[in-house]
């Protein structure tokens, strides 16, 4: 009878990433579509949001590796961590995101016979110039790669340095449109004013990086502090202490003793920022995939000004819903939050407006949830 049949065993899903925080941050809608179906398996270091992924449901797995270590011999121990928890903990299908994961972790995943897939969520720091550090990455991944049952990129152009490179084989490439966002999470607060008397606020929420634009956009504060405008240049954001392009504390406090910037540290929730914000401003001349700051404004129909670098300007269209500016140009960043300024308030609420279109048509996370369920149907 069928009361007596056994109840079959969900298959396990893995994703390894570099942070608990990362994936709670960037995958919590994948995890939540996937858990009705799937035991799901976090390996990552973890931080403070472990927990919060083990409330959600999912098994947590801390591993320990240097994210910022240059030494591939090093990095040799996360290859034999992983393969040790692929053999113990068998999962049947796997997701690796960001460069250390992407590159041992596929290959432990195909020393245990573990189909996966790489997330290339961005370039990083590693293809920001061509030194001994983006030779040896470059001869990695394509080691990696060729065992990835597919390797999923976030824009175009990161995908089309790795085919023209030869690191990826053309035939295995996806392109996702960013790891997607929740419109209903990132939804614009009803009835929200579009001309208020306060002072007209500027947002930054990003890594505090030099390439995120961090100092550009400190300098371009500057420059319009100098007019003696009335405005306010807000940004959050967490410190990466050991991150060899990180902003340090001494920065932000000597920008705060100065005036020009004021910094409220890390913000889980970023939505009450946005809602207070008139503008978002991400001068990064990182090399991104898709930057979720900019699709989080865009959702809440939050205009932006934005950088003329690759997955920024998936996000903004110039003039339609923000302003895009020359890459590591202080003087053009602040020419374009003076255009921003200037313009009427209708005319900002309609960028806003437009904006959160595009989330609709492009980013909305449901269209990338289709994508995992399609590498997903076999198993």
């Amino acid at each position: 009878m069928l009361e007596n049949q056994p109840v079959p065993e969900k298959k396990l899903i893995a994703l390894v990433a570099n942070s608990a925080w990362s994936v709670y941050n960037f995958r919590m809608d994948l995890i939540r579509h996937l858990i009705p179906r799937f035991d799901v398996l976090v390996i990552a270091p973890g931080d403070e949001f472990a927990a919060e992924l083990k409330k959600e449901g999912c098994r947590f797995l801390d591993i320990h590796f240097n994210n910022r270590s240059e030494n591939p011999l090093q990095d040799f121990s996360l290859y034999r961590a992983l393969k040790k928890i692929y053999r113990e903990q068998k999962p049947d299908f796997i997701f690796h995101y960001v460069i250390k994961p992407n590159i041992y972790g596929s290959l432990a995943a195909a020393a245990c016979g573990i189909e996966s897939i790489a997330v290339i969520t961005g370039l990083g720091y590693a293809f920001a110039r061509r030194n001994w550090l983006n030779k040896i990455v470059s001869f990695l991944y394509k080691r990696a790669l060729k065992n990835t049952r597919e390797t999923w990129f976030l824009n175009q152009e990161d995908a089309d340095v790795f085919i023209r490179h030869k690191l990826v084989a053309a035939g295995k490439v996806k392109i996702l449109p960013g790891e997607g966002i929740n419109p209903d999470y990132f939804a614009p607060r009803q009835f929200r004013p579009v001309a208020r008397t306060k002072a007209f606020q500027f947002l930054m929420s990003t890594r505090l990086l030099k390439s995120k634009g961090v100092r550009i956009y400190v300098d371009a504060a500057r420059i319009l502090k100098k007019k003696n405008r009335d405005i306010r240049f807000e940004l959050i954001g967490f410190f990466e202490e050991h991150h060899p392009d990180s902003i340090t504390v001494q920065d932000i406090r000597y920008w705060e003793r100065k005036g020009f910037i004021h910094y409220s540290g890390f913000a889980r929730d970023v939505r009450p920022f946005l809602q207070q914000a008139d503008c978002l401003v991400f001068p990064s001349f990182y090399p991104e995939g898709i930057p979720r700051c900019l699709m989080e404004a865009a959702a809440m129909e939050i205009p932006i000004i934005t950088s003329r670098n690759r997955g920024c300007k998936e996000v903004v269209a110039d003039d339609v819903n923000g302003f895009l500016c020359a890459m590591n140009d202080a003087d053009d960043l602040a020419r374009k939050m003076e255009k921003m300024i200037a313009l009427a308030p209708a005319r900002r609420s309609q960028m806003g407006k437009k904006g959160r279109e595009l989330v609709m048509e492009k980013f909305d996370v449901q269209k990338i949830l289709l994508e995992y369920d399609r590498a997903l149907k076999d198993i």
